[in-house]
């Protein structure tokens, strides 16, 4: 459980660094109006269309009970399809600003690693955008295999919020851990290692970003504080030696060094 507090204690320590820094504010200000945006856009979309959307599968029935039923369903679902978008699109439209705020975050805590060459860089962002795609299609998958809860009268669907919305958690925490470790060139191999190994850590830091979500106005600042609560759970890992040195911190190999690469 101490883990797990330390998880969301994280969050904390990102909101106090933001407002620390006049240029992770800057930063941490633009990401919050176009996720704002995004969640705003999000929102107008689903109460359009969520109705229809269920009751192609589920046509609203004439019973009392059972229209409480359905319009129950139709909040949970809309709910976690809320949650579910606005980890997904923000971060999507937000792409760009990840990195240089992630940077920026390291910057401060004067932390900072090797910088990369070109062609580093140019791998990076490849390794990165096949990591995002792989773990979206991870957390889509799990999601699906839950989806057929909803079929069981009564508690089928709260079962489904309630194991969606723990699913989504430890994938919030993958992916706002695995930003900082792509950019150093770790594998994605690490950051299941490290979901694995340190799964309370990272499960309560998931579930912070998850509750700021249902918090109005800070629910604008999700992302920015995930990437930089994010970077500081990637550092705290590498002092814990929880994690090896980053591959883009390694130097070539040198004869004093026995043909090993060392660390800069």
């Amino acid at each position: 459980m101490s883990d797990f507090f330390q998880g969301v204690g994280v969050l904390g320590r990102a909101f106090r660094l933001i407002f620390r820094s006049r240029r992770l504010f800057l930063l941490s200000s633009l990401c919050a109006v176009l996720t704002a945006i995004a969640l705003v856009a999000l929102a107008v979309l689903l109460y359009r269309y969520a109705p229809g959307l269920l009751e192609s599968v589920w046509a609203r029935p004439e019973s009392w009970y059972g229209r409480a039923g359905w319009d129950l369903a139709l909040i949970l679902g809309a709910l976690v399809a809320w949650v579910v978008g606005a980890n997904v699109v923000p971060p999507l439209l937000l792409t760009p600003l990840q990195d240089p705020l992630s940077e920026a975050t390291e910057a401060e805590c004067a932390q900072a690693d090797a910088v990369l060459s070109p062609a580093s860089f140019l791998r990076g962002m490849t390794t990165g955008l096949l990591h995002t795609l792989a773990r979206m299609a991870l957390l889509f998958l799990g999601l699906a295999v839950l989806l057929p809860l909803n079929l069981v009268p009564g508690l089928g669907s709260i079962a489904f919020t309630v194991l969606a919305s723990v699913w989504t958690m430890l994938w919030m925490a993958a992916e706002h851990l695995a930003a900082p470790m792509t950019r150093h060139l770790y594998p994605f191999a690490q950051v299941r290692r490290m979901l694995r190994e340190r799964q309370a850590l990272c499960l309560g830091f998931g579930a912070g970003v998850y509750l700021l979500l249902w918090v109005p106005i800070l629910n604008t600042f999700f992302l920015p504080v995930a990437i930089v609560g994010g970077t500081l759970l990637y550092r705290g890992l590498r002092e814990a030696g929880d994690l090896p040195p980053p591959p883009d911190a390694l130097g070539p190999a040198s004869p004093s060094s026995g043909g090993r690469p060392e660390a800069k």
